[in-house]
């Protein structure tokens, strides 16, 4: 990078050029990033203006409203999307905002410019407290940039109604990336004990009983997601149960007197958060499938997952074969998956493909 480059302003719109001066397109750089140029479009002759946000936003919604019929759904998922660096959830008529690159920080007013000509929501809340702010150079805060939300906001997946904490709660406040593994779960646990490992806030274990589960117990560290969790439950007229634990040590708690599920689900936050932790969260993997799957009833289900994009899916499925080959269980792999598709994956960036998520049978 040369002098006149590291001079430009984080997040600035540039032409990008290559060596015989061919123009290749646009997009917003940052000399302070290791990912310096993040391409917006192609065309090197477009502006990127009011009307290419617009574009984008009205793009990614009409693709969203054709593939569900109610407005919960991620709207914008970063490059997928053509906006890299903006994910924009949608619960209704309220929005959630993260912005994790400069150049989209440049950008926000005439995101939200957009968004008001879009969507017209009640309700915008910037969630921007991620630590990869910190890699462009970006201070952490939240704030509402219209209307006001008090307390959790309710929103619908799979027919189930559910409850998020926005402001309080991780990243946008709810995963619909797992929507469709949800479903899967749901679809084997009529007539079976569930449980439901690192809750949040009971997207798993309230849809396994709406689908007829004769017990579903979900466990969690947090307090307020299990509020959140027995407050879905009972807005959907069903029943479940909270335990408020470490997910590790409730397994081994459950193994040492002899309990058995029907179903068990696994679906943790990243435990390889970088490069430098991928050997130890890989055994972190491989531990958890192997206390999980010892709670598996035979002939029951399991389904492990891992939502970080530092470990492969090779990896990712070597970790959990590991895992049953410890727990000295056989089976077979039902369903191997990623996220829902309001979370398209860039064709370009295959690793932004970054949900893993198997499920079993188990003998």
């Amino acid at each position: 990078m040369d002098a006149a480059a590291k001079a430009l302003s984080p997040g600035g719109v540039v032409t990008v050029i290559d060596a015989g001066g061919e123009r290749l397109g646009v997009g917003t750089f940052n000399p302070h990033s290791l990912i310096g140029l993040r391409l917006l479009s192609r065309d090197a002759e477009i502006a990127i203006d009011q009307a290419f946000v617009t574009a984008q936003l009205t793009r990614a919604l009409a693709l969203r409203d054709l593939l569900y019929a109610r407005p919960f759904y991620r709207l914008i998922h970063a490059e997928a999307d053509g906006l890299p660096g903006l994910i924009v959830d949608r619960y209704g008529d309220v929005v959630a905002l993260q912005v994790n690159t400069a150049g989209m920080e440049a950008l926000l007013p005439l995101i939200l410019d957009a968004l008001e000509a879009v969507v017209a929501p009640a309700a915008i809340l910037l969630k921007n407290d991620s630590p990869v702010r910190r890699l462009e150079g970006l201070d952490l805060y939240d704030r509402m940039a219209k209307g006001e939300i008090e307390g959790p906001v309710a929103l619908e997946e799979n027919g189930a109604r559910f409850f998020a904490d926005l402001a309080g709660g991780q990243k946008t406040g709810w995963f619909y990336d797992q929507r469709d593994n949800r479903a899967a779960v749901a679809a084997v646990a009529a007539g079976r004990s569930v449980i439901d490992f690192y809750s949040y806030a009971g997207g798993f274990a309230v849809q396994a009983a709406l689908a007829g589960a004769t017990r579903v117990v979900a466990v969690d560290r947090s307090e307020g997601a299990l509020i959140l969790a027995s407050r879905s439950a009972e807005a959907n007229g069903v029943a479940v149960e909270p335990v408020r634990a470490e997910a590790f040590a409730e397994m081994e708690r459950l193994a040492a007197t002899g309990q058995r599920f029907g179903v068990v689900v696994a679906d943790p936050p990243a435990f390889v958060k970088s490069k430098k932790d991928l050997a130890a969260g890989a055994k972190g993997y491989r531990k958890m499938t192997r206390l999980a799957a010892g709670l598996v009833e035979p002939g029951g289900f399991l389904l492990v997952a891992s939502c970080s994009h530092h470990i492969s899916p090779d990896a990712f499925a070597e970790e959990v074969r590991h895992g049953l080959s410890t727990a000295g269980r056989g089976g077979r792999i039902l369903r191997s998956a990623g996220a829902a598709a309001d979370h398209p994956v860039h064709p370009f960036l295959p690793e932004s493909a970054y949900l893993k998520a198997m499920l079993l049978q188990l003998d």
